[in-house]
């Protein structure tokens, strides 16, 4: 029964093809502004601050292998559109649509995994899952790369995505898996999901998942735009540095689920903090490509657990209201509709995409002044 569930956090990956496809985008396209490529996100990512409360409550009414069977069919949906027609628009649509289904996804699919494994594999399970996701994210640009010199070129990567997701609602489907116990009792609102921002570390962590997931779609969109303005590189070897990236991130994500067995997830936040601000560091001060690459890995090793982080604490610290902690931080995700539009004014502005590095750095900030709350929230639980 797991296996077709893991494969769910494989799908779920797709989400961040964004980067690479904003920079072929913006390359097909003559004259494209960032400005506009960067709205890309913004379609995507719009829809976890609209659809994650009403998914849960789907949860309740449909249970949550259907709710995940729909995502898939969603992605399915959505991934065919600009191989068949491609222009601006029809990547506006598609990224809509991938912005609904992963929203789902994301949502029902961690409920899932609670049907299929016991309580003391839950926490490893979720892990594991993540890493699938991570590996996900790395493959997708270099599978675009090699797609780049067949007939239709890197938009292959469009049907491949389509077939993968049907191949999983299709196993998900065929299998087995028990129903959960639905509880109608203090059903998820719109309001008492809400209402947890008027706890100041409740909010204080939904605006760190929106810093966080902003940064990283931020990072996926503009670090090879920066590899060919700011380092010279061709379009088909800088869609590989968001490899890099996300290479560094599958390890920094398998280790550091070694490491926070032995240490104290405060600590570890505060290092992963300061080793991410490094990272950013080394790529704003050199042009070398070889700096930039180990810039953009050390920020990936810093970056990878910070999400998981939060979210674990948040969930320790209100354990009687985990539906609703749940749902307002799968909202945060929709900070990946925020800072890359801000990012693609900022480059326009600027003339060099070494703005939206300074840009992800200054945002930053704000994860370094979190350690503060990040190190008391056990003591005010």
């Amino acid at each position: 029964m797991i296996l077709p569930v893991m494969f769910g956090f494989f799908i779920m990956g797709f989400i961040d093809i964004i980067g690479i496809t904003t920079s072929y985008v913006k390359n097909d396209f003559a004259g494209m502004s960032d400005t506009v490529a960067n709205l890309i996100s913004l379609s995507c990512y719009f829809w976890f601050l609209v659809l994650s409360i009403p998914t849960g409550i789907l949860l309740n009414r449909i249970g949550r292998k259907k709710t995940v069977l729909i995502s898939f069919i969603i992605h399915a949906i959505a991934m065919v559109i600009p191989f068949f027609y491609y222009d601006f628009l029809s990547v506006i649509i598609c990224f809509g649509l991938v912005g609904i289904g992963n929203t789902m996804l994301q949502v029902a699919l961690n409920p899932l995994v609670t049907n299929v494994v016991s309580k003391d594999k839950l926490a490893g399970t979720l892990t594991f899952g993540q890493f699938v996701k991570a590996i996900s994210s790395l493959t997708g640009p270099i599978l675009a790369a090699w797609l780049a010199g067949s007939m239709y070129g890197w938009r292959m990567l469009f049907p491949v995505y389509a077939l993968l997701s049907l191949l999983g609602a299709v196993w998900l489907f065929v299998t087995r898996i028990p129903e959960e116990q639905r509880n109608a009792q203090d059903p998820i609102t719109i309001q008492s999901t809400f209402a947890l921002l008027k706890d100041r570390y409740m909010r204080a962590f939904f605006v760190g998942i929106l810093v966080l997931v902003g940064v990283d779609v931020g990072m996926n969109i503009t670090f090879p735009k920066f590899l060919m303005q700011d380092v010279g590189m061709e379009l088909g070897k800088a869609g590989m540095g968001n490899s890099v990236y996300f290479f560094a991130r599958t390890i920094g994500a398998f280790t550091g689920g070694l490491l926070m067995m032995r240490f104290r997830e405060r600590h570890f936040y505060k290092y992963s903090v300061f080793i991410a601000l490094t990272g950013l560091m080394l790529m704003m001060l050199s042009k070398n490509t070889s700096v930039v690459f180990i810039g953009v890995s050390v920020f990936g090793l810093g970056y990878a657990n910070l999400f998981s982080i939060l979210f674990s604490l948040a969930l320790k610290y209100l354990p009687g209201k985990v539906n609703e902690v749940s749902a307002l931080l799968i909202i945060g995700v929709s900070g990946g509709a925020i800072l890359p539009p801000a990012l693609g004014v900022a480059t326009d502005l600027a003339g060099t995409q070494l703005a939206g590095i300074a840009g992800i750095t200054i945002v930053w900030f704000y994860m370094i002044w979190l350690i503060k709350k990040v190190q008391t929230i056990r003591t005010a639980a």
